[in-house]
């Protein structure tokens, strides 16, 4: 036996693991959840329906299997790794076959009491196969050509099958989710400076293909990129969404325009406002003092992810939490990103907060995950 099996105290079975969750993390989930109850319930004109009344069940039901998967072990989690994997991967090809189509893009599968979106579960399936492949492989062949290749093969599959349906955004958050995975796990610097000149050879291949044959994205794809360069060459047709958003933003000032007194949102100049663009009402409303706060409850979780895998000696519990971590974090950055102009439309909703079952319950799961990995991390006797 080892000094470390031997100096590991193990964590109580049953209702008592209760004791060892991450509650810091849980209070400020919650947070998060209940600005979004607030900010759903003003955009209905102050009515908890359509869209407050089920978050807050949805909000529930998360809380529930988040307590569910936190009680697993955690190397039970790492052995269904690759089921889950390999699950997610047959869902993104039912939605194929049977996907239900929504805004020009077939990204769901109606369960009938729920759109079950499977790019939404890929995204901690990725992060879980990712982590039990480098628990798994020796730590000396990280950098190895050959034991690279299988880790980008894994993120390729799930991003080509998503930017097939077409979803841009979430294909780029599996893009890097995955990469951020792999860099934690060790991989060498300089994979990812090839990947970057690659990257800026595809931005390249991307603009040089519009109007071809051979044209990589979608005509309305090409339209985001055009309003994000130049959102007044079309402010009535598809810069329409972005110069509403920079209105809304600007005109909350620091302390905001007032619950529920925001015109962009009340006088509905602002599309998809109880969605992916939820933040400019929350910034119109309660000001930068608003939008702030909230981005620093965002912050919170994510620095409580990151200490609680630098504390954890199991590396594949440490890997889960800094990709769930990752994940949650490039779902804000890129959603606020977004409506403030600084990157294009992709659809990546605001996390917790916008109206949505798919990714909040999936989100739960991940942060279920975290707390796994906080219960049943090794501890000093």
């Amino acid at each position: 036996m080892s000094y470390l099996e031997y100096n590991v105290k193990r964590v109580p079975s049953g209702p008592g693991k209760v004791l060892y969750l991450n509650w810091p993390l849980l209070l400020l989930l919650s947070a998060v959840a209940a600005v979004g109850f607030l900010m759903l319930y003003s955009v209905a004109g102050g009515s908890l329906e359509p869209w407050a009344e089920p978050q807050m069940k949805r909000f529930a039901l998360g809380v529930v299997a988040m307590f569910a998967v936190a009680m697993v072990p955690l190397w039970l989690w790492r052995n269904l790794a690759g089921v889950a994997y390999l699950g997610s991967v047959l869902l993104l090809l039912a939605v194929e076959f049977f996907g239900t189509t929504g805004m020009g893009a077939q990204r769901w599968i109606d369960l009938g009491f729920m759109r079950l979106q499977p790019s939404e579960l890929m995204k901690i399936a990725l992060v879980m196969m990712l982590a039990a492949y480098y628990d798994w492989l020796d730590i000396r062949k990280t950098s190895h050509p050959l034991w690279v290749v299988l880790p980008l093969i894994l993120i390729a599959v799930p991003v080509y099958l998503t930017l097939r349906q077409p979803d841009l955004g979430t294909a780029l958050l599996l893009v890097m989710g995955g990469g951020i995975v792999m860099f934690v796990a060790g991989v060498s610097w300089w994979y990812f400076g090839a990947v970057i000149a690659g990257g800026i050879g595809l931005v390249a291949a991307v603009f040089s293909s519009r109007g071809t044959s051979w044209q990589l994205l979608k005509d309305y794809q090409y339209r985001r990129i055009d309003t994000f360069l130049d959102p007044a060459s079309d402010p009535l047709g598809a810069g329409y969404h972005i110069t509403q958003s920079k209105i809304a933003l600007g005109s909350g000032g620091w302390t905001g325009r007032g619950f529920m007194q925001g015109t962009q949102s009340r006088l509905n100049f602002l599309p998809e406002k109880h969605t992916d663009f939820i933040f400019t009402t929350l910034a119109e409303e309660f000001g930068f003092i608003g939008a702030f706060s909230l981005l620093a409850l965002y912050v919170g979780i994510v620095a409580f992810c990151i200490v609680s895998a630098t504390r954890n000696r199991d590396r594949f519990g440490a890997l889960v939490t800094l990709g769930i971590g990752a994940t949650f974090f490039l779902f804000f950055a890129v959603n606020m990103a977004m409506v403030m102009g600084l990157a294009p439309v992709v659809g990546v909703p605001l996390p917790l907060v916008s109206y949505g079952g798919s990714a909040m319950l999936v989100l739960m799961v991940g942060f279920g995950l975290v707390q796994s990995a906080h219960i049943h991390r090794p501890r000093d006797r």
